[in-house]
């Protein structure tokens, strides 16, 4: 599994830890049993007629069961355009989420998935994006994009723990004064990142390194807050990853459908992502703004 699949949840964050083997079976057996290259949908979906997207019920930015999240924008958006019902089915973030979703041919796309991920077979990349350091205007580290910038040392700056950029500010030396917040919690009563923000606010922080969408998010939420997208590392785990959709191994035609409407839709697409503060990059790493954002992500 890749470095990018195991934090699903922070990179879209905390996918499945253990059982990548079992879900990977459960999904090639599945795959198998419905391999057509007839074009006709009817043998890969679980509805033809109805868009069933595999989400978390309670994982904003992402998605939620009111309906409020990017990946929720987003399914309205390819319902609107294919022309059918729009259907969830449920499941939060964590193990078993691959396996007991789309494996179970339950559902039939899940929105936003990391690329290089082998637990799903994967669509284009619809946007690339990066962590970002999060800091209050006046605090000097506003244009701060590197971990590796002087202007960190001895800062208390707040982290996710077990996600790709701890590693960077290991290696940078800033985890003595670092303030970890934890990976894996049940999002029923906790928020990792809305407590990182809640903290830079109060300045019990100096500043916050969270992955890209929800940096953009809870920062638009708590008004004044700077986002800089960390794109120049030198050392550690590379910060920016490419997002697409994630479906069964075997669902060709599908995945071409999915990969047509990205390609036709790519500025819907950019807006819905812009409007909720996500920081966009094209393949420079220089950022897109809703007047420059291009076709391709």
């Amino acid at each position: 599994m890749t470095e990018a699949g195991r934090h699903r949840r922070w990179l879209i964050l905390a996918w499945i830890l253990a059982w990548s083997l079992v879900a990977a079976g459960a999904l090639g057996g599945a795959a198998i049993a419905q391999t057509r290259d007839s074009g006709d949908l009817s043998f890969e979906l679980v509805d033809p007629n109805v868009l069933r997207v595999c989400a978390d019920p309670r994982n904003m930015p992402f998605s939620n069961e009111k309906g409020e999240g990017i990946e929720n924008k987003l399914a309205e958006l390819f319902a609107e355009k294919l022309k059918k019902k729009l259907d969830y089915v449920f499941f939060p973030q964590a193990t078993g989420f691959v396996r007991m979703t789309l494996g179970a041919h339950r559902c039939d796309v899940i929105m936003g998935f990391p690329q290089g991920d082998d637990l799903v077979q994967g669509t284009n990349p619809y946007y690339r994006t990066t962590y970002a350091l999060v800091a209050k205007p006046g605090s000097g580290l506003e244009d701060v994009d590197t971990l590796e910038d002087a202007r960190l040392k001895g800062k208390h700056i707040g982290i996710v723990a077990g996600t790709p950029p701890a590693t960077n500010m290991a290696l940078a030396g800033l985890m003595a004064t670092a303030k970890p917040y934890p990976l894996m919690i049940d999002t029923r009563y906790d928020n990792s990142a809305q407590a990182m923000i809640d903290d830079l606010t109060a300045d019990k922080i100096d500043a916050g390194v969270l992955w890209g969408p929800m940096a953009g998010y809870y920062a638009k939420k708590a008004g004044s807050l700077h986002v800089t997208p960390l794109v120049k590392e030198t050392t550690g785990p590379k910060l920016v990853y490419r997002i697409g959709m994630g479906v069964r191994p075997a669902d060709q035609n599908w995945k071409r459908q999915l990969n047509k409407l990205i390609q036709e839709n790519q500025g819907e697409i950019n807006k819905i992502l812009i409007d909720f503060g996500v920081p966009l990059l094209d393949e420079s790493d220089r950022p897109l703004g809703a007047e420059t954002a291009k076709k391709s992500p």
